[in-house]
């Protein structure tokens, strides 16, 4: 509803700024003089001399003056760009706390489907699995109709799936819905770091990033505990689990229709030349979005690209890794926590779920620092508008906080005995939630910083494996922590978080030569 408005108010300005006596071709070029808007003047034949980028017969429609053209959205008001992440952030959380909804009725959903609880998981690792399979797309769909109707209509689709999952009468029915629930949630979960990207520039990302990275990751542990206490209470059916998410995410998707722009600045220049068109009866005016290729020659170039990067690009291999490491300790804590804390110190499930607010009080300690996170930058660079940070400069949360994932993971598996309090595993939990936010916005922003235009290539690669490699950890945690053992699992996952721990220091020292000998980085 807001892109069409926003859509009609650029082709008001448009034919406000013609009869006002401005020519067409500067306002091509953003060449605007509000001056002359004001008192209407006949154009003058020398406005027709101003040179001009021509692509044949065509007049490009481009941004002349980035840093104060209105159409930018980087250029917008403060409050408006805030109220547009504040949107989005209710967009990824509710779309995220999908993932852990189901996850503390699995001994109700196995006993009502008539399957075990390690086939009951599959509901969680086909909503992984439909996120990673989606996420492949949802980037080139978004840069070829735009954000706004990539996060609504998912959404949309994303409502009724969960819709179909409170209503599943087999387990066959969930594990389907469950799989489309996935796939509709990785437009919005896969894309949000491109509707970062268009608002902020790099200075003030550093203060956004942090807000955008606690919905992504405080989301799967906050719905556990809401879904312990549902399973907990003898009235309510499981399943209200999804009608909760259904509600919610209902009103994120309404607050969304009414309260969210497009700000896929190629777009708005696309429907700056239409209007152009359509009020000078000029077909010469195109964009560089119009003149390109449609959404199937869009995925027949990112697709490959896609692969590409997992294995050309060791920032994004590497980063990569860290990442599917923290999504897969995550998501394999649904079924693991039932052995650490529940079997441990004989916990009911509404208790065993409300543990996981230990790792959501580490994700939103971390999250509170975005002030000072921005200051720093701020402090690091020059006092101009749209001054560039060094990518390496992003590394530093993950650089203090990579040493602290194996000692969480350690610190966790052997004092899991039930003669040693259970804040001691609490505690081990916070530190784990301050790893895996730390990680998260460290990766996110060294890598948009690095790609530039292709960052959005290289997210979605890590965004496939992280999630593909967590759907199948989710499988195989339980068989895991009953085979081995809650402290063997947590040393070997500390083993391979230690091995992991020096990436971001290395990539500080090293990441400039990795550019500069990359085909695709900045």
């Amino acid at each position: 509803m807001l892109s069409v408005l926003q859509y009609r108010k650029i082709g008001n300005d448009v034919a406000r700024h013609v009869s006002a006596g401005i020519d067409s071709r500067a306002l091509a070029r953003g060449s605007i003089d509000e001056e002359k808007v004001q008192q209407p003047t006949s154009p003058t034949p020398n406005q027709h001399d101003i040179q001009e980028k021509q692509d044949g017969d065509h007049i490009l429609v481009r941004l002349e003056d980035p840093e104060n053209d209105p159409l930018n959205p980087q250029n917008w008001s403060l409050l408006s760009r805030s109220k547009n992440i504040a949107v989005l952030c209710f967009l990824i959380f509710v779309q995220a706390w999908a993932g852990g909804a189901e996850s503390m009725a699995n001994a109700k959903a196995s006993a009502q489907f008539g399957v075990s609880k390690t086939a009951e998981n599959l509901s969680t690792a086909m909503y992984l699995f439909g996120i990673g399979s989606g996420a492949l797309i949802a980037g080139p769909v978004s840069e070829t109709v735009g954000r706004n109707p990539t996060y609504l209509v998912s959404t949309f689709f994303f409502l009724l799936f969960v819709l179909g999952c409170a209503m599943a009468p087999n387990f066959a029915a969930q594990v389907v819905c469950r799989y489309l629930v996935g796939v509709a949630a990785s437009a919005t979960l896969a894309i949000n770091g491109g509707s970062v990207r268009d608002q902020f520039r790099p200075v003030k990302r550093s203060w956004v990033f942090p807000l955008i990275a606690w919905a992504n990751v405080t989301a799967p542990v906050l719905a556990p505990i809401a879904g312990g206490w549902i399973a907990a209470h003898p009235r309510l059916h499981w399943q209200w689990a999804d009608w909760i998410n259904l509600m919610i995410g209902g009103a994120a998707w309404l607050l969304a229709v009414f309260c969210l722009p497009e700000t896929y600045l190629p777009l708005l220049l696309e429907w700056k030349a239409q209007h152009l068109r359509r009020i000078t009866g000029d077909d010469r005016y195109v964009s560089e979005h119009g003149s390109a290729g449609s959404l199937a020659s869009r995925l027949k170039d990112k697709l490959p690209l896609t692969a590409k990067f997992l294995v050309t690009e060791p920032v994004v291999s590497v980063l990569g890794g860290y990442l599917v490491l923290l999504y897969l300790l995550l998501f394999s804590f649904l079924s693991g926590f039932d052995y650490i804390f529940k079997e441990t110190y004989d916990l009911p499930v509404g208790l065993t779920g409300s543990c996981f607010g230990a790792i959501a009080a580490g994700t939103t300690f971390v999250t509170l620092f975005a002030p000072v996170f921005f200051s720093w930058t701020r402090h690091k660079t020059e006092h101009i508008q749209g001054a560039s940070v060094q990518p390496e400069f992003r590394l530093w949360p993950g650089i203090l906080a990579a040493p602290l994932l194996p000692i969480a993971l350690f610190w966790l598996g052997w004092t899991n005995y039930r003669e040693i309090s259970i804040w001691s595993g609490l505690g081990a939990c916070f530190v784990f939630g301050v790893v895996l936010v730390s990680i998260y916005i460290s990766s996110y922003e060294y890598i948009i910083d690095s790609y530039g235009d292709h960052a959005a290539t290289a997210l979605s690669s890590i965004t496939f494996v992280r999630y593909i490699v967590s759907g199948g950890m989710a499988m195989a945690a339980r068989p895991m922590y009953e085979g081995i053992g809650v402290r063997w699992t947590m040393t070997w996952l500390g083993c391979c978080a230690a091995l992991l721990a020096p990436a971001p220091l290395l990539f500080k020292l090293y990441g400039k030569k990795l550019r500069e000998k990359s085909e695709y980085a900045k």
